[in-house]
């Protein structure tokens, strides 16, 4: 709940990254508290909320996961665009999502809001002996992109608390809301979720109406956090 008297801060949170990295068990350990071992892919996009809870402020997240795979790639910039903070995730035991991770945030830097927060995070950190991308190869690109890094894993809940909170703190520092500025939802806003929304459905209807690209579900269920932070900039 937001405290008597603290900045409220709508923000739009969108996470990207390659299929299989996490993304929706970050977003679900965040929001429920929850982590399942078999959870199934995004169909184009999932949106939550939660609300954080800052010593001076309160920050009100809405939070568009979207998809990994390829074939939804196309429909991306529709829900990071005004987006005040992106969190870009890569499995450290998969030396490809991190190149295809360092691919999404060049994408962001030309797309994407000029302010922007993001987060660049190495997730599955529970995989220590199967790693393939060491920490200072993730903390060495998040300095020169101007990003803060953080290892987590959404199954041991380590640093996912702690990733949101910073992403929080830097949208209060930097004053930035949903769109780029500190403001409450207007007609505007609410009308763009709801298109973000009924499109998410749509490619979750057609993904279903085509038997020969099988794709499961998504949304549903899952929180919690701890964090390793590494650095950030403006």
């Amino acid at each position: 709940m937001a405290r008597p008297g603290n900045k409220i801060i709508q923000a739009k949170l969108v996470l990207v990254g390659d299929m299989g990295t996490g993304k929706t068990s970050l977003v679900l350990r965040f929001v429920k508290g929850q982590f399942f071992d078999h959870q199934e892919p995004t169909i184009g996009a999932a949106f939550f909320t939660q609300i954080l809870s800052l010593p001076e402020a309160t920050v009100k997240f809405d939070i568009w996961d979207t998809a990994g795979q390829e074939r939804y790639h196309s429909l991306a910039p529709m829900y990071y665009r005004g987006a005040a903070a992106a969190v870009v995730v890569y499995d450290i035991s998969s030396m490809e999502t991190f190149t295809r991770a360092k691919k999404w945030v060049q994408e962001l830097q030309r797309q994407g809001n000029s302010n922007l927060v993001m987060a660049f995070v190495a997730n599955k950190s529970d995989l220590g002996p199967k790693r393939e991308v060491e920490t200072e190869e993730g903390e060495q690109f998040a300095q020169e992109n101007g990003m803060f890094f953080i290892e987590t894993s959404a199954k041991t809940a380590e640093n996912i608390n702690e990733l949101f909170y910073e992403i929080g703190e830097f949208l209060h520092t930097s004053e930035i809301d949903i769109y780029g500025s500190i403001v409450h939802y207007g007609i505007l806003q609410i009308q763009y979720l709801y298109l973000l929304y009924f499109v998410a459905r749509v490619a979750m209807r057609l993904a279903r109406a085509c038997p020969s690209k099988r794709t499961g579900m998504h949304l549903n269920s899952e929180t919690r956090n701890t964090r390793k932070l590494f650095c950030c900039s403006s």
